[in-house]
């Protein structure tokens, strides 16, 4: 222990109250130059409050903090980038208008001659990416860019910050495995340059792999620290919930015989896939599984009448109803949880309720007419239903990311759906509410609804799912029964 070098920060007591309500008690932490220090924590933990104070976000309401020696107490996100600190957040912050080398160099443009130099900030940019392996112009717009690609650029973005210290909110949570290998890479490298990185993630598999040592937050306050990443993941989810873990996964039920949803030679007009076919019974769950760019979300978002199709067809219990619009697939009984809560499942600044009452207007409307007590009496029933940590007035921006997700969830299946379609079901949410997000999914089958689950975290696919298909390149490579699913037999088809 002796041997190790100072630290290149260090919080001591830090504490952080909004109010009369104390979120962080006293936090101790340091991170030492060409070191990664996993922070792990359940949503609500306190992680981002810490993270948020280091980056200059928030202040801190007390403690201490040192930063290469010296006392430091950031007033803004600027003047920790300027000290050498740079900040990957979980939410993508790209602004959709501009270029991707516009949102990597944002306010700090490299200038020449007193004007912006575009070729050297594309070139610049170009080489950030090229890192990530991601092969798009620079001089592309953000907006139509996937999910995965924006927090490609975000990484980016901090890759090319040249800081001393990093913080990665949730790197992994959009991408798959090569585009994670790949990062992987990039902080092999940094910590060899002898930079500093807290990185957090609900992704436990990976902390192994890319962890030096682990500190775990519970209910604001650090609850354990590990010398070293290499500790089992159920030791670590213990450390978390603060309880024994006996099982992540329900047992999954039997599906039925009887074909509710069939796709027959599938082609969307986009090109991101081509000539898909499967079927799902009734009571099954099939899992939907490939790297990025295989053309998962595509296709369902397809089956769901979002994105168009060349050819093919969609058949609901043998009846031809091929969607060319979302409303027709609702109306039909198909409904899809998309993979961005955020900008395609909720109105953030609308409440719990609202956003519930929107996919819901037939049942709360009487003679035409919505009112606000049949809304809420309606949603208040969906909460219920759902579990749901939140009252039908708060914001929807207001809580938790595990329960948008429920209530995203709740309002799809008070329609009492034939299908349910959910893309990247537990993206960003803590193991404690993916448990009951499982729940939730293997209870639908169990009510004898078809369900589609698109994941790319591996442990979960094969968890949750009676049957696999796997895709690659816009293809299917192959259709796996449970009993047969390894992550090995996935990944050979994954990447043929």
């Amino acid at each position: 222990m002796s041997d190790r070098p100072d630290p290149i920060l260090s919080l001591r007591g830090i504490r952080k109250s909004y109010g009369p309500v104390e979120v962080l008690h006293g936090i101790d932490l340091d991170v030492r130059p060409g070191e990664v220090v996993a922070l792990l924590g359940e949503n609500g933990a306190g992680k981002s409050t810490l993270s948020n104070i280091v980056s200059g976000t928030v202040p801190a309401s007390g403690g201490t903090m040192t930063w290469r020696g010296r006392p430091f107490a950031p007033a803004s996100p600027r003047e920790a980038i300027d000290a050498g600190m740079g900040m990957i957040h979980q939410e993508l912050l790209l602004l959709p208008h501009l270029s991707i080398a516009e949102n990597v160099f944002v306010g700090r443009y490299p200038k020449r001659a007193g004007r912006i130099d575009r070729r050297a900030m594309e070139a610049r940019a170009h080489e950030g990416l090229a890192r990530l392996g991601l092969e798009i112009p620079a001089s592309r717009m953000v907006d139509g860019l996937s999910t995965a690609n924006q927090q490609l650029i975000e990484i980016a973005k901090a890759l090319t910050l040249d800081a001393r210290l990093l913080i990665l909110d949730e790197p992994t949570a959009a991408l798959g495995g090569e585009e994670t290998r790949r990062l992987f890479e990039q902080i092999d490298r940094l910590r060899d340059d002898g930079v500093g990185i807290v990185y957090i993630s609900h992704r436990l598999e990976e902390i192994r792999r890319v962890a030096d040592r682990i500190v775990v937050m519970r209910d604001g306050a650090k609850v354990q620290e590990f010398e070293t990443g290499d500790i089992p993941v159920r030791t670590i989810v213990e450390a978390m919930v603060g309880r024994s873990l006996e099982r992540m996964f329900p047992a999954l039920p039997d599906p039925t015989d009887r074909v509710v949803l069939q796709v027959d030679g599938l082609t969307g007009a986009n090109g991101r896939f081509a000539d898909v076919s499967f079927d799902v019974h009734a009571g099954e769950i099939l899992g939907i599984a490939g790297l990025v760019g295989a053309g998962r979300t595509e296709l369902v978002r397809a089956i769901a009448g979002a994105d168009s199709v060349a050819r093919g067809r969609v058949l609901l219990d043998g009846r031809d109803i091929t969607p060319r619009h979302p409303a027709r697939a609702i109306a039909e009984g198909i409904v899809l949880v998309p993979e961005d809560r955020k900008q395609q499942g909720l109105v953030l600044d609308h409440s719990i309720a609202e956003n519930i009452g929107y996919a819901n207007r037939d049942a709360v409307a009487r003679h035409g007419i919505v009112t606000a007590g049949r809304v809420r009496a309606f949603a208040d029933a969906a909460i219920n239903r759902f579990g749901v940590k939140g009252q039908g007035r708060q914001d929807a921006g207001e809580l938790s990311g595990g329960n948008q997700q429920k209530v995203v969830i709740a309002k799809w299946l008070a329609r009492n759906p034939r299908v349910v379609v959910l893309d990247e079901p537990t993206r960003g949410i803590d193991v404690g509410a993916r448990s009951s997000i499982y729940e939730i999914i293997v209870g639908l089958a169990r009510e004898g609804v078809a369900v589609i689950v698109v994941s790319s975290d591996l442990e979960e696919v094969l968890g949750v799912s009676n049957r696999i298909m796997v895709m690659a390149a816009g293809r299917q490579t192959g259709i796996l029964d449970h009993a047969d699913a390894t992550d090995v037999a996935v990944m050979e088809r994954a990447t043929a």
